[in-house]
């Protein structure tokens, strides 16, 4: 029994072969293979258009892919995806939870949804975790910005899941909100063992969150590295840098004096 939990836990969390979505004569992702370690963070970066977004909707099973295969804590999302949905979970301040309920109905919703043995118990945790405990009585429509993505990164992590799923975790917050946030992120994946995959345009975040970087472009992978690894092999300063290399369609090693 023991070894087959060492093997688990060896295996990676994410597998994608051959992965590609093509929208009538849009090519949003074309024939990606990746694989994501367990227990660690990795981040999904490109810029508007390359293929971000789509990536995460296949692999949460949203969107169906013209060809590919994905294999997610090691359940084939193509086939089985029930199987596996209530151990992970997705956050992104651009997909609205029901306005007119509260947030604590909300989350309380999402709890049991999820399954958890004591819904109540379950939205106090996230809402002492995510400091919204003032806001379990508001509409969720009332809410700034701000407290929405709080709101949708409580809900994220209501179930506690093994992988998170993450669009843009810090969109709205003010940089002390942002850097607390992320704070929690990373406790959170410490405590847990959690895997994490993130999509995010800022790049100061993703060097202080993530392990691993696939970079995207026009839904191909361009590059891959830990952001250190990126920023000497580009010959730049940042990782900010190497993005707008990639971005802008330069070559690696051009040098920042450029």
């Amino acid at each position: 029994m023991r070894l087959a939990i060492v093997a688990a836990m060896s295996e990676p969390a994410i597998i994608a072969e051959g992965l590609a979505k093509r929208f009538d004569d849009v090519v949003a992702v074309d024939g990606i293979d990746f694989a994501v370690a367990r227990g660690g963070v990795t981040a999904l970066l490109g810029g508007n258009g390359a293929g971000k977004t789509t990536t995460i909707g296949m692999l949460l099973g949203l969107v169906t892919p013209s060809a590919g295969r994905i294999e997610v804590l090691g359940t084939d999302m193509l086939r089985h995806r029930h199987r596996v949905l209530g151990r992970l979970n997705f956050s992104s301040p651009y997909v609205d939870l029901p306005l007119r309920l509260t947030v604590g109905q909300n989350l309380r919703v999402y709890a049991e949804l999820y399954g958890m043995r004591d819904a109540k118990a379950a939205v106090a945790l996230v809402a002492d975790r995510l400091r919204i405990a003032e806001l379990l009585k508001r509409r969720t429509g009332s809410l700034s910005a701000g407290q929405k993505t709080r709101v949708a990164l409580a809900k994220a992590l209501i179930n506690l899941p093994e992988l998170l799923l993450l669009d843009e975790p810090t969109a709205s917050l003010d940089p002390d909100s942002a850097g607390w946030i992320r704070d929690v992120l990373t406790a959170y994946q410490r405590d847990s063992g959690a895997t994490i995959l993130l999509a995010s345009h800022n790049m100061a975040e993703v060097e202080v969150l993530a392990d691993d970087v696939i970079m995207l472009g026009q839904g191909r992978i361009v590059d891959r590295g830990a952001p250190a690894e990126l920023v000497q092999r580009f010959g730049r300063r940042n990782l900010e840098e190497v993005f707008l290399d990639i971005a802008r369609g330069r070559e690696r090693g051009l040098g920042a004096a450029e």
